[in-house]
């Protein structure tokens, strides 16, 4: 049994296809990357599993539980994290306010919620702006505060929809780092969406590739660059051959 089980999915908006018939597994323990081309349905694909779309057909399993057509803090309470492409923030509140917000998902009590914050923002080396607002701090430290939340609903399987997105390579290795050691450390399952191609090759341990709603290929990073239909639809001659 699978750790998730993505079976035959279709997510039709009213005559668009966004997802047709896409299906993978992932195992507890792994690092998938999600890649392929603007508007192939890669966020669609996240919705669907999280519970913000209902799949117009096909299941989705979490440890062996059915929860297609599940709402995201059914999603949530089943041990699904997400972080989202557009930060999905509260600017009014400060960065210990937001990861409190994650927190809330498992308990109602202020001052558990307020410690398990404290603890993923020490962890993710946060604290020193915990009374800072979201609108004050770079990209980098956002992405991280996102990060922080989802970490804070205790996910087995964390979703990540382009986390490095705007940061600069130094950055970027960073996040490199810390998935590897959530991974690793906390024994986290990571599902992740990204265009930046080096961080997808060097984090994941397989990839599943997405081109106008179809599941084109799925493999060791190493196939995946010298798949020609993932270098026509995707990554280019360029990319390959430097690959």
């Amino acid at each position: 049994m699978a750790f998730l089980e993505v079976k035959n999915i279709v997510k039709d908006f009213g005559g668009l296809v966004a997802n047709n018939n896409v299906s993978f597994e992932i195992e507890k323990g792994e690092i998938v990357g999600l890649i392929g081309p603007n508007g192939a349905g890669k966020t669609t694909l996240f919705n669907c599993i999280v519970g913000y779309y209902r799949p117009s057909s096909g299941k989705i399993l979490f440890k062996g539980k059915d929860i297609t057509g599940f709402k995201p803090f059914q999603t949530s309470r089943e041990g699904i994290g997400r972080t989202f492409q557009i930060m999905k923030v509260t600017t009014g509140l400060t960065v210990l306010e937001n990861v409190m917000v994650g927190a809330f998902s498992r308990t109602d009590k202020r001052e558990v919620a307020e410690k398990e914050a404290m603890g993923i923002m020490e962890f993710l080396g946060l604290i020193d702006i915990k009374e800072y607002h979201i609108n004050e701090l770079p990209i980098a430290r956002q992405r991280k505060v996102g990060l922080a939340r989802a970490l804070a609903t205790k996910p087995e399987l964390l979703m990540l929809d382009e986390v490095a997105s705007g940061l600069n390579h130094t950055e970027t290795d960073e996040m490199v780092g810390l998935l590897k050691m959530l991974n690793k450390e906390k024994d986290m399952t990571i599902f992740l969406i990204e265009h930046i191609m080096e961080m997808v090759m060097s984090v994941s341990k397989r990839v599943i590739v997405l081109d106008s709603g179809v599941k084109i290929a799925e493999g060791l990073p190493n196939e995946i660059v010298k798949n020609p239909d993932v270098i026509k639809a995707y990554l280019g001659e360029k990319y390959a051959k430097s690959h």
